[in-house]
């Protein structure tokens, strides 16, 4: 009896409920007992008022769960680190001794199949490597390199398609070379309806065969490479670049690579001030000295613009800079977080994805994408592809070896392109990375007027020997247009405190009531479970007697 209030019966204890409880309309029940009208209209209102309670209820935790997420922004302005910088020189490596001679025979097929495509005669071009007489590097003192037994294969020809839809008359387009499976029983066209695109994408696959011989413990990079060979100047915030500014490395297609401020931690490259005086300035050679025409058809350099520690995907993100031309590159940076968890699908650092990256830098979503398909390249084909680095055990494809790879490795690349193969659900976003916004502008560099001093001084300062064609170099500078960002964050739009406050508002609006309103009404529950259970155990008691 201290802690329960006991009725004689359930009229008793409700009356005493509507006379006395904070929630409005209730005492409309008993009041109006003499007028059944006016109950019934007062008892539906009260109904119908806990259906619309319950209802926007239902709404708001529905919205909730589906963990919507609003973006702000905002504008911070402060010091801050420059970015790492990536330049190529377009000019990849092929002297050396164990795929020279293949690489010439496959420029000799080159022009064969051009020739008998479009009756062009190319030996001038193609085939002016070996006037040069390339000086090639010999690789038997490293490692266990033996002589290689690699031959060139002549079952991937390059034939012209018939168009069956084709009725306007003209001569087909379609050009493209054939695939097979191991058995031969499964093939198809690697067609393009560009000519030039059918003759590059030929080359390139019978290149990475080729290249495939050599050994993956070669570091291309340190073969006779130089950074003055390619940047004759270099300077940033008005400083000349010093040798712990830069990193080297070879790139298969764009050739030799450096990395500016690759890892973000040197006080030297911080950023203090905008403009074109406080950024990166570099006299670039643009001239390819071992071109290999049929790989990349671009002349210049290419340049990336990205973050610290990071591998630069050129040929996603990259940009190409012109000979003889001055650029000007401003840069504005965004900053984005995102939220993770429920609100989204992102990673923090790569350590919850399932996929092992085989680059040795942070996490990028094309890190994680490569490295995914490279695992199923190596699992479902038997071998690697060459452009990406390979898991440990494991080997790069070669069609001496592997017959049938080409058939695998593009009807696998189809998959992931149209976003059929898993790498899409099993790489995330990173939570935080930031995104540089890129403007140029271009100029003629050096003017005719002022060419010959320009080359005269690159000649005795900087080793630039050259003849008087302009546009064996060029001039890029980078820099912050601005050193305010703009961080763009995701945050719930229903969170835990907004959604109380939210059913507060709808259970005010509906019974003008508050929180002790509720707990009045789970009073009334308990004593109408201890009444009932009194009740029948009275009950039971009088049957017993």
């Amino acid at each position: 009896e201290g802690l329960i209030e006991f009725y004689d019966s359930f009229k008793d204890m409700f009356e005493f409920f509507c006379k006395n409880t904070t929630i409005h309309g209730t005492i409309r029940l008993v009041c109006s007992d003499s007028n059944r009208m006016k109950t019934a209209f007062w008892t539906l209102l009260l109904l119908a008022s806990f259906g619309m309670l319950y209802w926007q209820f239902a709404l708001m935790f529905s919205q909730y769960w589906a963990y919507p997420v609003v973006l702000t922004m905002s504008m911070h302005s402060e010091p801050k680190m420059f970015p790492a910088i990536t330049i190529c020189n377009l000019d990849p490596y092929r002297r050396f001794g164990l795929v020279s001679e293949h690489l010439v025979q496959l420029d000799q097929m080159a022009e064969e199949s051009i020739a008998f495509l479009y009756g062009i005669n190319t030996s001038a071009s193609l085939l002016h490597m070996n006037e040069k007489n390339i000086h090639v590097k010999d690789l038997s003192s490293i490692g266990n390199v033996s002589r290689s037994s690699f031959k060139l294969s002549q079952n991937f020809s390059l034939l012209r398609m018939p168009d069956h839809n084709n009725r306007s008359g003209k001569k087909p387009s379609s050009v493209g070379f054939r695939l097979c499976n191991a058995t031969g029983g499964n093939c198809f066209y690697k067609t393009y309806s560009s000519g030039m695109g059918a003759i590059l994408e030929w080359y390139r696959f019978h290149y990475m065969n080729i290249m495939s011989q050599l050994p993956v413990i070669i570091n291309i990079s340190d073969h006779e490479e130089q950074i003055e060979d390619m940047v004759y100047s270099c300077q940033y915030d008005g400083e000349p670049c010093r040798p712990s500014d830069y990193v080297h490395f070879h790139h298969p297609v764009f050739g030799s690579c450096y990395t500016f401020n690759s890892k973000g931690t040197d006080p030297f490259w911080t950023a203090t001030k905008p403009g074109i005086p406080y950024g990166l300035s570099l006299i670039l050679r643009a001239e390819q000295k071992d071109h290999i025409p049929l790989l990349s058809t671009v002349a210049g350099v290419k340049v990336m613009i990205h973050n610290h520690n990071q591998t630069p995907f050129l040929e996603h993100e990259g940009f190409d800079i012109r000979p003889g031309i001055a650029t000007t590159i401003g840069i504005q940076q965004d900053e984005v977080n995102r939220l993770g968890g429920n609100y989204g699908k992102c990673t923090t650092n790569g350590n919850d994805v399932n996929v092992k990256l085989l680059y040795n830098n942070s996490y990028t979503l094309q890190a994680c994408l490569h490295s995914c398909f490279q695992h199923i390249m190596v699992r479902k084909c038997g071998c690697g592809y060459y452009y990406y680095p390979l898991p440990p055990g494991a080997e790069y494809c070669d069609y001496n070896k592997q017959p049938a790879w080409g058939h695998c490795f593009y009807q696998l690349y189809n998959r992931l392109r149209n976003h059929h193969l898993n790498c899409f659900d099993q790489c995330p976003k990173p939570c935080r990375e930031s995104v540089y916004k890129v403007s140029a502008g271009t100029a003629k560099w050096p003017s005719s007027k002022s060419q010959d001093w320009v080359r005269q001084a690159l000649r005795h300062q900087n080793g630039y020997n050259s003849t008087s064609n302009r546009l064996d170099i060029a001039k890029v500078t980078i820099f912050y247009q601005q050193l305010n960002y703009k961080s763009v964050n995701e945050s719930p739009l229903l969170s835990e405190n907004l959604l109380l406050s939210s059913m507060g508002s709808q259970w005010s609006l509906w019974f003008g009531s508050s929180v002790l309103s509720v707990v009045e009404m789970f009073e009334l529950l308990i004593d109408t479970l201890v009444l009932s259970l009194l009740f029948c155990y009275q009950r039971f008691r009088s049957k017993k007697t």
